[in-house]
């Protein structure tokens, strides 16, 4: 057995109980480590082995894991965030299929979400957006058509942009031709939940100068949209005059 085990945003404190389990007792430990906080590696056992697939090939980071679990040792494979997201894991996960091993994926808390903790804000607020479409621009990996940013703009949800915080300047100019409005509110925020988190908030207009005066380059969010206002609705869930399974009107006065 293989266990695929998302490490969270950077803070060691945000990995779930069973992950740290896992983590604590394996006996070969494959981690992202340009990305994976190196605490999360304090407490693994002497014996244990552990390879920094930084440096590696699929191929390298496949034996590794394929040798380990044919001898017997409990094997974890250490992603950043959640590995569900920009994690290049299933393609480990289908090779793993092929040589007949199995695996398990343990979730965690994806760096956007650490994001909006840090921003002090909610995705999906009422009456701005219900809707978070999570994205990147295309780099060297590239992005279907119809998912490019201007027609993903387009909807006026919420958007988180992973990945592309190096290209900012081009991402604003086509977050605004895709139909955000100048003045829409935006953010990066920059290694969320680390202690040297920095967070940039400004507008589509003008995020990408004050970013480039900070020096972010890389490992960095973009969140965009009217939720990082303060206009809102409140939710219907808590309100006196609306009932539901839990609570019904009647009950509350009336």
């Amino acid at each position: 057995m293989v266990y695929f085990i998302g490490a969270g945003p950077g803070d060691p404190e945000l990995i779930t109980v069973k992950g740290k389990r896992l983590i604590q007792e394996a006996d070969v430990i494959v981690y992202t480590g340009s990305l994976v906080n190196p605490a999360l590696l304090s407490e693994i056992k002497k014996t244990a082995t552990v390879y920094n697939s930084a440096s590696m090939t699929l191929k390298e980071v496949m034996e590794v894991i394929c040798q380990a679990v044919r001898a017997g040792k409990k094997t974890v494979r250490v992603h950043t965030g959640d590995p569900s997201l920009y994690g290049a894991v299933r393609e480990q996960m289908a090779e793993l299929s092929r040589q007949g091993i199995d695996y398990e994926v343990i979730p965690g808390v994806s760096s956007f979400l650490a994001a909006a903790a840090s921003l002090r804000r909610e995705y999906t607020l009422p009456g701005v957006s219900q809707t978070v479409i999570l994205t990147r621009m295309e780099g060297r990996t590239s992005v279907p058509e119809r998912e490019q940013i201007e027609a993903l703009a387009a909807h006026q949800a919420t958007m988180v942009i992973f990945l592309s915080v190096g290209q900012i300047e081009e991402l604003c100019r086509r977050l605004m031709k895709g139909g955000y409005e100048a003045d829409t509110p935006a953010a990066v925020v920059y290694k969320a939940s680390w202690p040297e988190e920095r967070m940039i908030q400004g507008t589509v207009k003008d995020l990408a100068e004050k970013v480039q005066r900070a020096g972010i380059r890389k490992t960095a969010l973009v969140a965009v949209g009217k939720f990082l206002g303060d206009s809102f609705e409140l939710s219907r869930l808590y309100d006196e005059n609306f009932s539901h399974e839990y609570r019904d009107k009647g009950k509350n006065g009336e």
